[in-house]
């Protein structure tokens, strides 16, 4: 690829990276992305030569608004588009959360087109490693969860043998292997244990029966937390905070944080937006139960991985003390954490 289309393909992920950041329609963060990609895919010269003879637009996923950034960028400054959204970006982070956010060396739990996030496992760590981020576990959903694609054992395994090499090729950041694996209303963990004792980090969610009886639902996390594949519970209480909403999952919240304080399982701060999970409320109970965390984006798009401030802005809010947040750690004392016995 030639400078020209270079800065053009820059610009266009770019401005898919802030919509998604900002939560923008999926189908407008995909026509920058395919465009990029459609300018990548270009042989040498012919991006120039398209605009000089006016027929960028005739190239598929190329629009009127994307084909202005790629002018713009073609002749070497900073699409107008792009510029507008730098504006709201480029805010000095020095509020709450900065000090935490600083402290984060990776993402616990990240989502890519192998389940139901949208962007490529490349993608994905790319955006990571631009954000500072030494490592990203790749989190994808596990087999039962099949509104979601999750993985089967056969495609976790393909997708070990790509981390892999994608390893070796972005060197010296890390995918770690991982699942958010479904945790069964018998308590156990949706993936072959075999399959689980191989992966780095094991982040494990309740995602079906979120409304059963606080009985129920405390021995099914507690079950899940004994497991010793079993290294950060997810989204605690299930619930969902924007739209319709979602009310939280009962269930003995000192017995819970008990637990993953007992088998050193760290409870997530989950970032998302529409999440914020868990409630402040429990997660200063959690702080005060000595239990350790994971400040995690669940991240399904690259712009996504940028929401981890808003995790440790609550964090900092109910006194997680950062020495007890593993993510905190490097990748060689995370991978000790992760295989304790």
């Amino acid at each position: 690829m030639d400078a020209e289309a270079q800065r053009a393909v820059d610009a266009l992920n770019r401005i898919g990276f802030l919509l998604e950041r900002t939560r923008e329609p999926s189908y407008r963060v995909k026509a920058f992305r395919n465009a990029a990609v459609t300018v990548a895919a270009l042989p040498a010269g012919e991006l120039r030569r398209r605009i000089d003879e006016g027929t960028l637009e005739e190239l598929q996923g190329i629009g009127k608004v994307t084909a202005a950034v790629v002018v713009e960028a073609v002749g070497g400054g900073v699409p107008t588009y792009l510029s507008k959204l730098e504006e709201n970006a480029d805010a000095p982070v020095t509020g709450g959360g900065a000090a935490m956010r600083t402290a984060l060396r990776g993402d616990l739990h990240v989502h890519s087109d192998w389940s139901d996030g949208g962007s490529p496992i490349e993608d994905m760590a790319l955006a990571a490693r631009d954000l500072g981020h030494e490592y990203m576990a790749l989190t994808d959903h596990s087999p039962r969860l099949t509104i979601a694609r999750g993985l089967s054992p056969d495609r976790l395994r393909e997708q070990l043998r790509i981390v892999a090499d994608l390893n070796e090729k972005l060197a010296p950041f890390r995918i770690l292997t991982g699942i958010e694996v479904d945790i069964l209303e018998d308590g156990g963990l949706d993936q072959e244990p075999e399959l689980l004792e191989q992966l780095d980090v094991v982040v494990a969610s309740v995602h079906s029966k979120l409304r059963a009886p606080r009985e129920d639902m405390t021995k099914r996390m507690v079950t899940a937390i004994a497991n010793p594949h079993m290294d950060v519970l997810g989204h605690c209480t299930g619930r969902i905070v924007v739209g319709r909403g979602r009310p939280e999952s009962e269930f003995d919240h000192e017995l819970v944080f008990e637990a993953c304080r007992q088998f050193g399982v760290a409870v997530e701060v989950n970032s998302r937006p529409e999440r914020l999970d868990p409630p402040r409320r429990l997660l200063s109970l959690a702080v005060e139960m000595g239990c350790e965390f994971s400040i995690d984006t669940d991240a399904h798009a690259p712009g996504q991985l940028d929401w981890q401030l808003f995790g440790c802005e609550r964090a900092e809010e109910c006194g997680v003390p950062p020495e007890r947040v593993i993510n905190t750690k490097s990748v060689d004392e995370l991978l000790a954490w992760t295989v304790r016995v």
